[in-house]
């Protein structure tokens, strides 16, 4: 099971949309919407399965909670060379 803030940061470290995620993984965009803000209604455990795998096709790596810290996510290492560090960040490398 993958956690609403857990989604939200996969996004952000991605830097897709809501949309492109619901692109991605082949669900309705209000499935990611209500998967995001931790609707009371259940998501299906197809459609969630194929959030987590789209989200982890573009390089994220979930971490369950432990002993010692709670949940979180993180872009495989394999990524690295090809992330914008904040330094880099400007107007002529935005999608």
């Amino acid at each position: 099971m993958i956690a609403a803030a857990q989604v939200r940061a996969a996004r952000a470290l991605l830097g897709w949309s809501q949309t492109k995620l619901a692109q991605m993984a082949g669900v309705p965009l209000p499935t990611v919407e209500r998967l995001e803000i931790g609707a009371p209604d259940p998501i299906a455990d197809k459609a969630t399965d194929k959030l987590r795998a789209a989200l982890e096709a573009g390089g994220v790596v979930f971490i369950p909670k432990d002993g010692g810290g709670g949940i979180g996510v993180r872009l495989h290492e394999a990524l690295e060379g090809e992330y914008i560090g904040w330094n880099d960040l400007n107007a002529s490398n935005d999608e």
